[in-house]
């Protein structure tokens, strides 16, 4: 069993957006957590909506929609910490939420320097275990380095309903089910390696990891291994330069 960092494949440094359903939030603040205490700077962000971070997700929070400001801040606070998270604001009425940045601010911030590893939520998915996205989804800065778009495995074999799936009619028409079906292995294989699936919007040049997410329910290894070998023996160009299965809160990942 390795570390997520490790089972990720990550190396050097760089921006990751992480898109796709069922625990982005929890892999990247557990990743960030590893990165930071390996004596790393991370930043995490949104370049959508999110709920405020705990504490124990990100001490340091910063909310302002100054990018100096941001900036500024930050090399007062990296002097104190090597987590820093970045927000525009609190949304109105909805004051656990917050909005993040439009993916050019992201860009600007990467060309500051100022962090090794910057770690965007680039999509929603309102809390569901697996999604596609819509037209103007996903939000994914062209300066991302890797795209990591997450599945949950535990919704296979439950009903394409919007219970299970985020965007469950444009789920059902790149995956060739019907609502109400059994969402298969194949069907979240589709919605991984379609063009218009997770991976939608992704930079030419960035690297894809698929990451798998058993939420720390042993019994879903087997299924996350069976989704493995369907897109090994699918022949679709999809580009997908890693899959990993595991589970972001118990802090691992073993590349298969």
């Amino acid at each position: 069993m390795m570390t997520l960092y490790q089972g990720l494949g990550l190396e050097g440094k760089g921006v990751i957006s992480i898109v796709g359903a069922g625990g982005k939030t929890s892999l990247m603040f557990c990743l960030a957590l590893e990165i930071s205490g390996s004596g790393q700077t991370v930043l995490t962000t949104t370049t959508t909506k999110m709920m405020l971070p705990q504490k124990e997700q990100a001490a340091h929070v910063i909310l302002t929609p100054s990018i100096q400001s941001l900036l500024d801040r930050a090399r007062e606070e990296l002097n104190k910490t090597n987590h820093l998270y970045f927000a525009s604001a609190r949304l109105p009425q909805q004051a656990d939420k917050i909005a993040g940045f439009e993916p050019d601010v992201i860009d600007r911030i990467k060309l500051s320097g100022l962090f090794q590893w910057i770690l965007v939520e680039a999509d929603g998915a309102a809390r569901r275990p697996l999604k596609v996205p819509d037209e103007h989804e996903p939000v994914i800065p062209v300066s991302s380095d890797w795209v990591i778009g997450l599945v949950g495995l535990k919704a296979v074999g439950k009903p394409l309903e919007p219970e299970w799936v985020f965007r469950h009619e444009r789920f059902a028409s790149i995956s060739g089910i019907s609502k109400g079906h059994p969402v298969t292995v194949n069907a979240l294989v589709q919605a991984a390696i379609h063009p218009q699936g997770i991976f939608k919007g992704t930079p030419a040049d960035a690297r894809k990891i698929l990451f798998l997410n058993t939420a720390g329910i042993a019994d879903l290894w087997a299924t996350g291994r069976e989704v493995a070998e369907t897109i090994a023996d699918s022949g679709a160009d999809h580009n997908i330069h890693r899959l990993v299965i595991g589970s972001p809160l118990e802090g691992e990942a073993v590349c298969l």
